[in-house]
C-alpha cells in the first residue's frame, strides 16, 4: 500500500540544529516507528489500552515491583500532579532555589497545585540534608505552610548530578522528619548514563517516593509520566491527574513512546550520545581564551560565561539562551541528534566571535 498523501509541507530546514534546548530536537525515528505501530484500529481510551498496560511492566523493570506509571502530557504536569499526590492542602515543598518547579513552570505548582514552595539557595543546584534543615521546621506552626515534601532534580538545572549516596542521605534525612521525597527526572536518563548506573540505583533503591519521568528531552514526541514508587505515600493519583488536565484520552500514543525508550536501551543510547556531545563541546570551549565554564559538565548541558556582545553575535548564528544575562552566563544544551560536526562548527564560530 502506498503511504497516504498529505497537503502538509515542511516549513523548516531539518539540517539546522542549535544548542538552545534538548526540547528543540525532533522525535527519535524509533519513537516515530513505535507511534505508527500503535496506530490503527480501536483501543480503549484513558489508559485502559494494551500499550499502557505493557508500559507498567516496563516501568516495574526499572523502578521495582511496586512502581506504577501514570502517563501525562508534559513535565510541568508531571511535577504538579506528583507533588499534589504527596501533600495536603496545607503542605509545602522544600526545593532548591534554582529548581525547575520554582523558576520555570510559570507558578504552576502554586497556582494550579496550591502548593507553597520553600526554596533554599544552593551553590550547584543540589540540596543536602543540612540545606533541607533550613526549611524543615515549624511543622506544627499554623502560621507557616507545613513542610511535607523534599523535591530534588536529577540531573539538576545546572547540569550537575547527585550521586546515589547523596540521594540516599537526603531520603533518610527527609523520612526521619516525616517528609516524602519527589525526584524531578526530566533528564533522568542523562544522569543514569553519566553515572553509569541503572535508574533504580538512585530512585527506588535509595528511598525516593515518587518520580517525574522525562521522555520529551530524550527523544519522545511528547509525554512524560508520574511514577509512584512508594504506594503508601500517595493518594488518588487518577483523580489528581484528571483534575489537573493531564489525562490523555488516546493514552496509547504517550505510553508507546515511553515503552520505545525504556523497553530496551534507546533511552540510554540517546542520553549517552547527548552527554558525549556536551563533553566534546566543553573540551572545545575550554580551549577558547576568555570563556569560563561555570559548573562541572556532568550531563548534557554546558554553562559558560563570556562577553555579552560575543553571545549576542553568536546567537545570530546558533540558537541558545542566556541563563543569567546580567552576569553574561549562557547555557548550551546537547541532544540525542547533536552531531560532532554541530559541536565543532559551533566551537569554530565561538573562536571567530571571540577574536573579533
Amino acid at each position: 500500500m502506498n503511504p497516504p498523501k498529505t497537503d502538509a509541507r515542511r516549513h523548516h530546514d531539518p539540517q539546522v540544529r542549535g544548542f538552545a534546548s534538548d526540547n528543540y530536537a525532533g522525535a527519535h525515528p524509533e519513537v516515530l516507528a513505535a507511534l505508527a505501530l500503535a496506530n490503527g484500529g480501536h483501543q480503549v481510551a484513558y489508559g485502559e489500552d494494551d500499550y499502557t498496560e505493557h508500559l507498567q511492566r516496563v516501568v516495574r523493570g526499572h523502578f521495582g515491583a511496586t512502581a506504577e506509571a501514570f502517563p501525562v502530557f508534559n513535565g510541568t504536569g508531571a511535577n504538579v500532579v506528583a507533588l499534589q499526590a504527596v501533600t495536603d492542602r496545607w503542605g509545602a515543598v522544600i526545593c532548591a532555589e534554582s529548581a525547575h518547579i520554582n523558576v520555570d513552570e510559570g507558578g504552576a505548582p502554586e497556582r494550579m497545585g496550591g502548593l507553597k514552595l520553600l526554596t533554599v539557595p544552593t551553590p550547584d543546584g543540589k540540596l543536602t540534608p543540612e540545606l533541607i534543615d533550613r526549611q524543615a521546621w515549624g511543622f506544627e506552626d499554623e502560621h507557616r505552610a507545613m513542610p511535607q515534601v523534599v523535591s530534588i532534580t536529577q540531573s539538576t538545572e545546572l547540569g550537575t548530578l547527585y550521586t546515589p549516596e547523596e540521594i540516599r542521605a537526603i531520603c533518610e534525612h527527609a523520612h526521619a522528619h516525616g517528609l516524602k521525597v519527589h525526584l524531578d527526572g526530566s533528564r533522568i536518563a542523562n544522569a543514569a548514563a553519566s553515572l553509569d548506573v541503572p535508574m533504580r540505583t538512585f530512585t527506588n533503591a535509595v528511598g525516593v517516593d515518587i518520580l517525574s519521568l522525562g521522555g520529551t528531552k530524550n527523544g519522545a514526541l511528547f509525554g512524560e509520566a508520574v511514577v509512584v514508587i512508594n504506594q503508601d505515600a500517595v493518594r488518588q493519583m487518577k483523580h489528581l491527574r484528571k483534575m489537573s488536565m493531564q489525562l490523555a484520552s488516546k493514552m496509547r500514543f504517550v505510553s508507546v513512546q515511553l515503552e520505545a525508550l525504556l523497553a530496551k536501551d534507546l533511552w540510554l543510547r540517546n542520553a549517552r550520545h547527548a552527554n558525549e556531545m556536551a563533553q566534546r563541546l566543553a573540551e572545545g570551549v575550554r580551549a577558547v581564551h576568555g570563556v569560563e565554564i561555570l559548573y562541572p559538565v556532568q550531563a548534557n548541558g554546558v554553562f559558560a560565561r563570556l562577553p555579552h556582545d560575543v553571545s549576542e553575535r553568536l546567537q545570530k548564528r546558533f540558537r541558545f539562551y542566556f541563563w543569567d544575562e546580567a552576569a553574561g552566563v549562557v547555557r548550551w544544551m546537547c541532544s540525542f541528534d547533536t552531531t560532532e560536526d554541530d559541536v565543532d562548527t559551533f566551537v569554530a564560530a565561538l573562536k571567530e566571535e571571540m577574536a573579533r
